[in-house]
């Protein structure tokens, strides 16, 4: 099976053996609808796409999965990954690229209804300040004056399991009337 990107493909065959390369263990996963998977075993996005670790999921669908952030920058607060283990944005396949804008568009404008928000915040980073090499795109409720400014996000976490799944439902009911 030909792994999913190029950096991926090095990795596994000649790179492997690098010093300066760490060996990846990537295996194949079966997703919902028997879809064949990469996943890298050390990667807390793809643990989390198989199913071994949990996340409070906002939106799924056959090339990507959303998930409230554990510590949000407001409640709210939602990361979008693409199924597949992909790093950064120029190595996510061409023919995905469509599909994951388009769930990242929804998942914002599910946001912003589900939650009464002013609007969204919605970034990428591709390496630098990137926490989990994984693709992934935040989807974050803003309102005027919240607080947010610049480059300088302060973190947070949910009072309460309880709070963290009344903004799941909020954000999946806006979903059903957005679809």
């Amino acid at each position: 099976m030909t792994p999913l990107c190029y950096r991926c493909h090095l990795i596994n065959t000649k790179a492997a053996s690098s010093r300066r390369t760490p060996k990846r263990r990537l295996k194949p996963k079966r997703a919902k609808g028997n879809q064949l998977l990469m996943v890298e075993h050390n990667c807390l996005f793809c643990r989390i796409v198989s199913g071994e670790l949990p996340a409070t999921i906002i939106y799924e669908d056959e090339n990507s999965l959303a998930f409230l952030d554990h510590r949000p920058l407001f409640p709210g607060h939602t990361l979008l990954v693409p199924r597949e283990h992909v790093e950064t944005l120029g190595e996510l396949s061409s023919s995905l690229v469509e599909p994951y804008f388009k769930a990242a568009q929804l998942l914002a404008r599910a946001v912003e209804a589900g939650l009464d928000a002013e609007g969204t915040f919605v970034a990428m980073n591709n390496r630098v300040s990137q926490s989990v090499p994984h693709l992934h795109v935040h989807v974050v409720p803003r309102r005027r004056k919240d607080g947010l400014k610049g480059f300088f996000w302060p973190r947070t976490k949910y009072k309460s399991d309880d709070e963290m799944k009344d903004v799941q439902k909020k954000i999946a009911a806006a979903l059903k009337k957005i679809k």
